[in-house]
């Protein structure tokens, strides 16, 4: 969480800020899950300066949904899974800032530089940011516009291209990283002037709408599940990835090294559907609730069906939890009960496989 004393500052104006940073350097700024929208950073704000030299601001999950933030000298900052909607980013510099996970929908950013370093400005600082320019890697950024933006090195992973405005006119002086995954998911709609610019071959251009057509059968997924409820979610997780369904299972998934928490919650963001399984060892765990919270709350953002509860028991018929009550109240739940009978497993997988179909939830959505 945000530091008061920091916060406290920051609210007393951009020279107060800007002197204290000064006379700080050393000092990393906290502002981690500050709610600073109502902040304007525009107008006096616009010589702002969350960092001084190679510290870092930290506004990881910082809500700053609305905030004015044009011409903001925001370098460096990290802004991982901060709630940006509607922020106006005008003429803002973003160099070398981390916006992993950020919700940008519906954001300004004309003018932004997201320059990856600058030789001539910060010579000794290149090395210590390893020349790597803005992060949006799973940005939301539905609706956001970039128009005119300049951009180097910036990386844009697992991203939804094809709703971001002004592309075509982003003004590339290097190259840029774009994912496979940022291909597939805008569906080849992205600008072929953009790719050019990033440094995406032409012979590849070419071949993207070719590679996107082709078919995907089923959404992918992430499957949540307790840890004494292992033997299932292993068989599960074999025969959804045995019929192709691209899924995702913590047991073998997560890397040596990875944070659990932040790695779970970045797959849930970054898969299609969310497969929890209800028992009564899953209904008391918070690991699980955390999980179903984590895709109700994209639901909300991206007005779509996101979870899907199969039970393996009836203890989610009749729990006073309040987080499985009311998925018993609002959700139809799938029925493994048997699952170790070949005959009803095999039909319940049947059922599952029909509703995870992405041509099926395709054709729903185009009625």
């Amino acid at each position: 969480m945000a530091k008061r004393e920091h916060l406290s500052i920051l609210k007393q104006g951009v020279r107060t800020w800007n002197q204290w940073r000064k006379n700080n350097p050393e000092v990393i700024p906290d502002l981690s899950g500050a709610n600073l929208g109502m902040l304007e950073f525009g107008g006096p704000y616009r010589t702002l300066r969350l960092h001084i030299a190679r510290q870092v601001a930290n506004l990881r999950e910082a809500n700053l949904r609305g905030a004015l933030l044009t011409g903001a000298n925001l370098e460096g900052v990290d802004f991982t899974r901060a709630k940006m909607e509607e922020v106006d980013l005008t003429g803002a510099d973003l160099r070398f800032a981390n916006l992993r996970g950020a919700n940008l929908r519906g954001a300004l950013m004309h003018y932004i530089v997201l320059l990856g370093f600058n030789t001539k400005s910060r010579p000794a600082d290149v090395a210590e940011i390893h020349h790597r320019g803005v992060n949006f890697s799973w940005a939301d950024l539905a609706d956001s516009e970039f128009a005119n933006a300049s951009m180097s090195h910036a990386t844009f992973g697992d991203n939804d291209l094809s709703v971001v405005k002004g592309l075509d006119t982003v003004r590339h002086v290097g190259p840029s990283s774009i994912s496979i995954d940022t291909i597939y998911r805008s569906q080849g709609k992205i600008p072929e002037v953009f790719l050019r610019g990033a440094g995406v071959p032409d012979d590849f251009i070419i071949s993207v709408r070719s590679l996107v057509a082709m078919h995907v059968e089923f959404y992918s997924c992430f499957i949540s599940y307790s840890s004494k409820d292992h033997d299932f979610a292993s068989q599960l997780h074999a025969d959804l990835r045995d019929r192709e369904v691209r899924c995702w299972f913590a047991a073998k998934d997560l890397r040596i090294g990875d944070k659990f928490r932040t790695r779970i919650d970045e797959s849930i963001r970054v898969h299609d559907k969310l497969i929890v399984i209800l028992s009564e060892s899953s209904i008391r765990s918070p690991w699980v609730e955390d999980e179903v919270e984590t895709a109700l709350e994209k639901e909300r953002q991206q007005n779509k069906v996101v979870l899907f509860p199969i039970r393996l028991d009836d203890a989610v018929m009749r729990t006073r939890e309040a987080w499985a009550a009311s998925l018993r109240r609002t959700r139809h739940i799938g029925e493994f009960n048997n699952w170790k009978d070949h005959d009803s497993y095999q039909m319940a997988l049947e059922r599952l496989l029909r509703d995870l179909s992405a041509e099926k939830g395709q054709r729903r959505r185009g009625k």
